[in-house]
């Protein structure tokens, strides 16, 4: 079965790199949220930490200092949603100009293919910037709604309801920071999703770079070991 243009431009090799990519995409974010039990990764440990948050935010009066951790908080994601917002929109303008894409041959002689097939290499990456930022707005969304749950405790920490409305909003928390990461996991894919117009080794290679960094923020940083090196974590 033929492909319709301009997808019969794609080389078997293409077509690997491309899968090697979402493959990548969706293993490190699976296995991050899915580690081994023995081995947490950074964003599961810090699952504690936030429900350590809310039971210390019980207490703590006045809670000035929650709610500016919050502001921060809704700040970070609304950047990042800004930001995908921007670049979503600078990119469709650049594939809507054909002047533009034909004159990326004098300019970027490195670039294979013609414009038709950079189109739809630019596809990739701008499908994965839509995906981040849909997923930086639901973690705005959801940050505003751990916000409501916290004003929602009561300030007698000896009310029966205190903790668990508090533990609630830890949850929605946890959810929230669950979607940035899996924002800013797809920013970086989309990064390498770009090496695609110099063909699908520089793709391959940017995949695996990738790849290799986000594993490492995960499972091999020096933020992950001082998260282990609270007591009673394990290491």
């Amino acid at each position: 079965m033929r492909l319709p243009e301009p997808f019969d431009a794609l080389s078997p090799a293409d077509l690997a790199a491309l899968a090697f990519l979402v493959i990548a995409w969706w293993a490190i974010g699976h296995f991050t949220e899915h580690p081994p039990r023995g081995r947490p990764s950074t964003s599961v440990l810090m699952k504690d930490y936030r429900r350590d948050w809310m039971r210390q935010f019980v207490t703590r009066q006045p809670r000035i200092f929650d709610a500016s951790i919050m502001d921060s908080l809704r700040q970070g994601t609304s950047f990042y949603a800004s930001a995908c917002m921007i670049a979503i929109g600078g990119g469709v303008a650049f594939l809507g100009d054909p002047q533009k894409l034909s004159g990326l041959n004098g300019d970027l002689p490195l670039l294979q293919g013609g414009p038709a097939l950079w189109q739809l290499k630019f596809m990739a990456v701008l499908l994965l910037l839509t995906n981040a930022m849909l997923k930086f707005i639901w973690s705005h969304r959801l940050f505003g709604y751990c916000s409501v749950l916290m004003a929602a405790v009561p300030n007698d920490h000896d009310a029966p309801d205190c903790l668990p409305r508090a533990l609630q909003a830890a949850d929605i928390n946890i959810h929230a920071a669950k979607n940035f990461n899996h924002g800013l996991r797809a920013v970086y894919f989309a990064l390498a999703a770009l090496a695609w117009l110099l063909g699908p080794v520089a793709l391959s290679l940017a995949t695996l770079a990738t790849l290799y960094v986000t594993w490492r923020r995960e499972f091999g940083s020096h933020s992950r070991r001082i998260l282990l090196s609270r007591p009673g974590a394990q290491p």
